[in-house]
C-alpha cells in the first residue's frame, strides 16, 4: 500500500514540477521571440553577409555594393531649444529581389543608424 502511495506521490510531484518548469519558461520564450523580431528589423542580408545598425558606410558598401539610389538631408542639431549646428543624414535605398520590400538605410556621420523596409 505504501509503495502505491509513494508512486502516486511521485507522479503528482513530477506533473507539478513539469507544470512549474513550463510556466517559468513561457515568459523567457516570449521575451526571446520579441527580441528576435526587433533584431531582424534592424538588419539586412546582402548575399551571405548581414548588415547591422552601427556599421560604417564603407562596410555596408563592401557587403551590399552600390545602393540603387542615395539622397542627403540636412538636419538641425539641437541643444534644448537652440540650434547648435547641422548634420547630414545620408539615405541609401537598395531595391531587392522581386516580392521583397526596398531596404532604406539611414546614416548619420557615416554610421548606420537605422534600417527600414518600404513597399516598392
Amino acid at each position: 500500500m505504501s509503495l502505491l502511495i509513494q508512486r502516486s506521490a511521485d507522479r503528482i510531484m513530477t506533473k507539478l514540477s513539469l507544470e512549474t518548469y513550463m510556466k517559468s519558461r513561457i515568459p523567457l520564450l516570449i521575451t526571446l521571440l520579441l527580441i528576435g523580431s526587433f533584431a531582424s528589423a534592424e538588419s539586412l542580408r546582402c548575399g551571405s553577409k548581414i548588415v547591422d545598425v552601427g556599421m560604417s558606410m564603407n562596410e555596408v558598401k563592401k557587403f551590399c555594393g552600390k545602393p540603387s539610389s542615395t539622397s542627403v538631408e540636412e538636419h538641425d542639431v539641437r541643444s534644448g531649444n537652440r540650434v547648435v549646428g547641422t548634420t547630414q543624414l545620408h539615405i541609401w535605398r537598395y531595391n531587392r529581389s522581386s516580392g521583397q520590400k526596398t531596404a532604406v538605410l539611414e546614416f548619420d556621420q557615416e554610421k548606420l543608424m537605422s534600417i527600414s523596409y518600404v513597399s516598392k
